[in-house]
């Protein structure tokens, strides 16, 4: 497992905490709207510095009664397997709660990691159907189903999450309503912080965001266009 990143405080990434942000790096999917190539593609990670595992559980150590929480993200961090597993157990023996960002393209470690997680974030790329291959690049709808039940079974706090690029109003009314009912949805403006993977721009439209708000808001505990 490699720890391409570190951001030692953040206010925003762990509702209602104060916590700092891990970056695993390696990802499974190729998502062209991906602004994280460092972490995602192969010869971006090598030419990119880590951190050691040491290091990082040190920084922690240090950060006792400074920080409530831990967010472990990436790239993709259950690509790493049982790894991030032990990963996960450390640090919550350390008495810091996690949050988990992932894309639920691997159920069966995501599974085993909830016994030592307290928050699941879940990005959804795409309608449940044909086009998840092509926001995300590899073949995996079924495991993504398989995650966003478990995820609402977990008894966790969770979110669902939505970043809308080329998608349609009807593609984003579909992920709704498949998801459905679920205690938080968000959809996310794309916003250009560096260039993407597949360098294109992305721009939607506020009055189809009001479209989406009105017949989508009611289907969730919490919705919000961030």
């Amino acid at each position: 497992m490699r720890i391409g990143g570190l951001q030692k405080v953040t206010l925003i990434d762990y509702p209602g905490r104060v916590a700092c942000t891990v970056f695993l790096s390696g990802c499974n999917f190729r998502c062209p709207f991906c602004y994280s190539s460092e972490l995602v593609l192969p010869e971006e990670i090598k030419k990119h510095p880590s951190i050691k595992i040491k290091d990082f559980f040190r920084f922690l150590s240090e950060k006792k009664g400074l920080l409530d929480a831990c967010v472990v993200c990436g790239g993709e961090p259950t690509i790493n397997g049982e790894e991030l597993i032990t990963f996960c157990k450390r640090i919550k023996e350390m008495g810091f709660l996690i949050k988990l960002d992932t894309n639920g393209s691997n159920p069966d470690i995501l599974n085993k990691v909830i016994p030592f997680i307290d928050y699941i974030a879940m990005d959804i790329k795409a309608p449940l159907n044909d086009k998840y291959k092509d926001f995300s690049g590899i073949d995996c709808l079924e495991e993504i189903k398989e995650s966003i039940e478990l995820i609402k079974r977990s008894g966790l706090d969770y979110e669902f999450r939505t970043t809308i690029t080329s998608h349609s109003i009807d593609d984003i009314l579909e992920i709704a309503n498949y998801i459905a009912p679920a205690k938080k949805y968000f959809l996310q403006r794309f916003v250009d912080e560096k260039e993407n993977i597949s360098g294109e721009s992305y721009f939607v439209k506020e009055e189809d965001l009001k479209v989406i708000e009105e017949n989508i808001k009611n289907l969730f505990e919490i919705f919000k266009i961030r």
